[in-house]
């Protein structure tokens, strides 16, 4: 009797000892509280055609440029995680003297001295989140929320009719936008305080609205819509960022 109440004292849930098991994600600090961001991001592109043919389009002249500059400041207001703003200007310009639209032998069109030129300004919100690669505090990733508040002007004209009735026409817009996005991001840092930064869009909504005036008389109104769900390969940014 002795040996049976030993034997079940210890099958007892209340005598056998547990242990419990707690997994945790190591968190390297790689960015740490109260570090300030400052750095810049610009980009510039440019192109020339010279009797230039692709497809559809024969005898193109023109050329084109584009600019875009954007600094930023950002606080690292906890490990990992910071916040600020970015400004952004940019500026593009493109001209036609001449080309051709040929579809097939009896349609065509053609199109000269077209001209057009925009300027836009950005205000943009940030968040980031950090992710250190491995242990490494040289190389990591960020994930970067963004809320854009945008506003520019562009100015567009071409000549139309033909013969004698040949004669220029000009449209002025203002453009007012709204954009959010999600764009992740890579981050190198050669030294202590300075980095590399290359970042893509990759999830976004924005909203622009339109209002245009041609020959200073005509005046009209377009309101535009676009979501991105996918890497949009002609939003990727390079950078320099300070650590400070």
């Amino acid at each position: 009797m002795t040996a049976l109440a030993l034997a079940m004292s210890l099958a007892s849930p209340a005598a056998v000892a547990q242990e419990h098991f707690k997994r945790d994600l190591e968190q390297v600090s790689f960015i740490p509280k109260g570090q300030w961001i400052t750095g810049v991001s610009v980009g510039y592109s440019m192109s020339n055609q010279d009797n230039y043919q692709f497809f559809v389009f024969e005898k193109v002249d023109g050329d084109s440029y584009s600019f875009k500059v954007t600094p930023m400041a950002m606080y690292a207001f906890k490990d990992n995680l910071a916040a600020g703003l970015k400004f952004g200007y940019e500026r593009s310009r493109a001209r036609l003297d001449a080309g051709s639209l040929i579809l097939d032998s009896e349609t065509m069109f053609d199109a000269d001295n077209v001209y057009s030129i925009s300027s836009n300004y950005f205000a943009t919100a940030a968040f980031r989140n950090y992710i250190s690669l491995g242990d490494s505090r040289r190389f990591g990733l960020f994930n970067e929320l963004q809320l854009t508040l945008g506003g520019g002007q562009s100015k567009y004209s071409n000549y139309t009719g033909s013969g004698e009735n040949r004669h220029p026409e000009g449209t002025f817009e203002k453009n007012f936008s709204l954009n959010i996005g999600l764009t992740p991001g890579f981050v190198m840092f050669l030294n202590n305080y300075s980095a590399i930064e290359v970042n893509i869009g990759v999830l976004g909504f924005g909203y622009t609205h339109t209002r245009a005036v041609t020959n200073q008389v005509q005046v009209s109104r377009r309101n535009s819509k676009h979501a991105n769900f996918k890497i949009n390969l002609f939003s990727v940014q390079f950078g320099m960022a300070f650590y400070i």
